[in-house]
Formats: C-alpha cells, structure tokens, sequence
C-alpha cells in the first residue's frame, strides 16, 4: 500500500496497516521491563523532537504502538518518519 507515495511494506515491513487504512500498528517485545522502558524513553525523546505522539501502551516487556495523524485522521510521512524511528531504536536497544 502507498501512503504519500510511500511503500509501506518495503519503508516499515514490520509494521501492520490497520483495517480502517488509517493507522500503522506494531508490537515491540523486548528482554525485560527496564528494556521496554529504555524504548520507550528514546521513542518520548523523539517524538518530542519532531511532535508527533504515538498511541502506545506497556506490558512488562512488550510495548504496542499505533501511529496515526490524528489532526488529518489519515496516516503521513510523520508517522512513517516515526516508525522507522522506532523500528531503529528497538534494534539499538536490543543490542545492548
């Protein structure tokens, strides 16, 4: 699917296109709870950044998120820009 001219499954393969067309979805699942954290931490610092908020929520060690442009009600390249945002800090801390 094109999003802004934008392939989403070569840009975030990762992430799922929900039903209504109008928002991406992941689930991140890490080793323990102070991980999930550490994501989620680079993830709020960013999203600051760049002022587009995710719609996400935390179990122990795994964190959901949804993107969407609530002010447009339609996905953009804001939410693709913080998807693969995400997609990279998840392998960073990962890696540790």
């Amino acid at each position: 699917m094109l999003i802004d001219g934008i392939d989403l499954k070569k840009e975030i393969p990762l992430w799922s296109l929900q039903a209504c067309g109008k928002k991406i979805s992941r689930e991140f699942t890490f080793v323990d709870f102070k991980k999930a954290f550490e994501f989620m931490t680079l993830c709020a610092q960013y999203a600051e950044e760049i002022d587009h908020h995710p719609d996400w929520s935390n179990t122990w060690n795994k964190v959901t998120v949804e993107l969407s442009t609530h002010s447009v009600g339609a996905l953009t390249k804001l939410d693709i820009q913080l998807a693969k945002a995400m997609d990279a800090f998840a392998s960073q801390v990962n890696q540790h």
